[in-house]
């Protein structure tokens, strides 16, 4: 569940010559891939230690030049918490620095303390017409802590502004939901999945 690999790597079209990586435990890694035969890393941003590694996604705001970086939770009694989603100022790409976190979940609010209610996804501005794409507001998972929507408009200064936690699934084999993905289509339409055997969950933004 750990070491130094790619989780998750993404390309746009504003920068197809670029690459970003969720590379877990070596923290996020944009590669220059301009000559793909011979990719170059540009950058590479770590902050495990003090944290506790597995970078999962990394989604760049191109015109804001910000990145938004988020370390996945792998233990499901919350042993590997903190698991923060980061704000990092991008202006150098060969040099990004963190400059704020999303809020993160309170598990004894939720009464969840001693669960998985660490960082996990966000929506990733999919390139294509199907998708819904905003450099103000991000949509993170949070496992047990559910779907949660931040205002990131002051990135120094991020504010939750929505939040969706299902109730657990009677097949579920935990005893909670455990939200993973999320997917923004063009219409604003939510679409979130639970993996404790929850199934697939459709919203609607209200904000």
């Amino acid at each position: 569940m750990s070491g130094f690999r790619a989780h998750n790597t993404n390309v746009y079209p504003e920068r197809p010559d670029r690459a970003y990586l969720g590379y877990l435990d070596a923290g996020m890694i944009i590669l220059d891939i301009s000559d793909m035969s011979r990719p170059r890393m540009v950058s590479r941003w770590d902050n495990s230690p003090p944290y506790r590694g597995f970078t999962h996604t990394v989604l760049p705001l191109f015109e804001r030049k910000l990145f938004i970086v988020t370390d996945e939770t792998i233990t499901e009694d919350g042993s590997d918490l903190p698991k923060l989603m980061w704000v990092l100022d991008g202006r150098d790409e060969r040099n990004p620095v963190p400059i704020a976190t999303l809020p993160a979940p309170n598990a004894d609010a939720l009464n969840l303390s001693g669960r998985r209610v660490g960082a996990h996804n966000v929506h990733e501005n999919t390139p294509g017409p199907y998708t819904w794409k905003s450099d103000q507001i991000i949509l993170g998972t949070f496992f047990n802590a559910g779907l949660r929507a931040f205002d990131i408009s002051n990135p120094y200064q991020p504010k939750e502004i929505g939040y969706f936690v299902p109730p657990a699934s009677p097949f579920s084999p935990t005893g909670h939901s455990s939200i993973n993905d999320v997917l923004v289509d063009e219409r604003q339409v939510v679409y979130t999945v639970d993996r404790e055997r929850g199934g697939l969950f459709i919203l609607e933004m209200e904000f």
